[in-house]
């Protein structure tokens, strides 16, 4: 990016010796088009010299990109990409289609990236392009396709100058496919490349926490954050509070392991101080707020299940020593059906049964819930994802009644009642805060929910003239599988049927899918996608194609629930 932004400096130096209004152009000229200039002053003065209609084509275009300059460094990156296609539409360039590019990738939106990306490598494939190939790359890395974004980061490396952040990502991604010498090669080369670069240290911490050497992430870590608040960071691409938010992240992740809940807490809350303005750091504001929750809050008495014979729960099994993370694996159920304010349903209870019987005979130690009230299944989900931050794999099922709320998924405990003037996600579980209290780099995440009945809340919600946008059936895809997604870790996530459409609760013992599932889920040697596979093809025999079973997975490696034979 710097060579093109010197290019853009030139272009726009030969924009100020113009007679009309030429003192004013004189003054507000640097200040728009210096990168170092504070973003406020730079957009103002940038705007300032688009009222004035004096330029067009390339000339106006250099203005534009400028703006769209300093909207990046307030992380507005809508703003940025409106600019920079106006900068486009005037007169294309590399810089303008790299800047793009790269918002959209701030955002979580990597396939328009990779084709903005694409488009600047077309219009000058052999120039000074490093960057817009390091760029590619993060997107391709962001898709979770780490084979092409190593081939992207080589080619950067290659065409120099030598890129700390080059290194550091090619590390990165070498981690998220288990090449755990190479990452760490990588890393050590960035912090040799840029001693004073915070976050390749972050990144190393990710490595030290998964070998179980705490002390030496929280020292990494440490460093990083004195680093970032020694010196903002003075990539502009960089989004605004990522490199802190990342850093205190990772160091509260780290202490929490070594079972220093009073320093992981203090890591948490910073994280959450921090601006959060790319899908990154969003992410990892969401995982702190839950982890501060889980450590901070008191437990709710325990209510007794809204059943007329209270069922057994298993608890979790006992506490692992601090930081066990290797072979651990751990697996929530619950199984709702004796809803008392909405349509109960015959079979969670005895799907959740099949299902947890299931994974015990496989080595899971499963926390067991059956008909729970809202604050019973607080309780257990709390207990869980506490225990799940000492597991290699975590595993939820759920069967029971699930809604969507503006496209949010909700699990529906027994006692959900939608009363006049109440909230209505108030009664019920939010899938999203599941997803954020699991989400770490370490582990292995499966989510899988037979909850795709009919809406029970819509009368309820007629009743009580709420204007929120309650879908009538199913459940929503979800928007995100999380941001952890190294060391053979990642995010699955499968669904009884399609996003939107309706699962059967079963005319025998069991539900269609759980009854499936419960057939496969034990079976030696057979990879998680390849039974939900089997899965999907049982039921949509069973339901004569009524019911087709969904998945979507950022899984990067193979995923065993039985044992794999030698």
């Amino acid at each position: 990016m710097r060579r093109f932004i010197v290019l853009l400096v030139l272009l726009a130096s030969a924009l100020w010796p113009v007679p009309s209004s030429a003192q004013q152009r004189n003054q507000l000229g640097p200040l728009c088009t210096t990168d170092t200039t504070p973003p406020d002053q730079q957009i103002d003065a940038c705007n300032k010299i688009i009222a004035l209609r004096v330029f067009t084509g390339e000339k106006l275009m250099t203005i534009y990109f400028w703006r769209a300059v300093g909207w990046n460094k307030k992380g507005n990156y809508t703003q940025v990409i409106a600019d920079a296609s106006e900068a486009i539409r005037l007169h294309p360039s590399v810089p303008a289609y790299n800047l793009r590019g790269s918002a959209y990738y701030d955002k979580g939106e990597y396939d328009i990236a990779i084709a903005d990306f694409n488009d600047a490598l077309r219009m000058d494939a052999t120039g000074d392009v490093g960057i817009i190939y390091h760029n590619r790359g993060n997107a391709w890395r962001g898709k979770g396709d780490y084979a092409r974004a190593i081939a992207d980061y080589d080619m950067s490396i290659k065409m120099g100058p030598k890129s700390a952040f080059s290194y550091q990502n090619r590390g990165a991604s070498k981690q998220a496919l288990g090449d755990i010498e190479g990452a760490l090669a990588d890393i050590n080369e960035a912090i040799r490349i840029d001693p004073a670069l915070p976050q390749p240290l972050t990144n190393r911490a990710v490595i030290w926490r998964a070998r179980g050497d705490f002390d030496r992430a929280i020292a990494d870590t440490t460093e990083a954050i004195r680093l970032a608040r020694a010196k903002v960071p003075v990539n502009i691409m960089t989004p605004p509070g990522s490199v802190l938010i990342s850093a205190y992240i990772q160091r509260g992740l780290a202490h929490e392991a070594k079972g220093d809940t009073a320093s992981a807490k203090q890591d948490y809350a910073a994280t959450l101080q921090g601006t959060a303005s790319d899908a990154n750091s969003k992410a990892n504001q969401a995982t702190a707020k839950v982890r501060l929750a889980l450590l901070s809050e008191a437990d709710p008495p325990r209510t007794a299940p809204a059943s007329t014979s209270p069922a057994k729960t298993a608890a979790p099994s006992p506490a692992s020593p601090p930081g066990a993370v290797a072979g651990r694996r751990v697996a929530l159920v619950i199984g709702n059906g004796a809803y008392t304010h909405v349509k109960a349903l015959p079979n969670p209870s005895n799907d959740a049964r099949a299902v947890a019987k299931g994974l015990r005979d496989i080595g899971f130690a499963v926390t067991e819930g059956i008909d729970l009230d809202r604050a019973g299944m607080q309780t257990m989900i709390r207990e869980f994802l506490r225990e799940a931050t000492r597991s290699q794999v975590a595993i939820v099922y759920f069967a029971g009644h699930g809604v969507q709320i503006d496209g949010r998924n909700y699990l529906v405990p027994v006692d959900a009642q939608l009363k006049t003037g109440a909230s209505m996600t108030d009664t019920m579980m939010d899938m999203d805060t599941i997803m954020a209290g699991l989400d770490d780099q370490l582990r292995t995440n499966i989510l899988i929910l037979d909850a795709c009945r009919n809406n029970p809340m819509a009368p309820q919600v007629a009743a009580a003239g709420t204007g929120r946008a309650i879908e009538a059936s199913g459940l929503a895809a979800p928007s995100s599988l999380g941001s952890g997604s190294t060391l053979g870790a990642g995010t699955l996530i499968a669904f009884a049927t399609a996003p939107g459409k309706v699962a059967l609760d079963g005319e025998g013992a069991n539900s269609p899918f759980s009854a499936a599932l419960s057939r496969h889920i034990g079976t030696p040697g057979l990879e998680v996608q390849q039974m939900l596979t089997r899965v999907r093809a049982e039921v949509v025999a069973a339901t004569k194609s009524q019911q087709v079973p969904w998945s979507n997975s950022s899984l990067l490696g193979e995923v065993y629930l039985a044992e794999k034979p030698q």
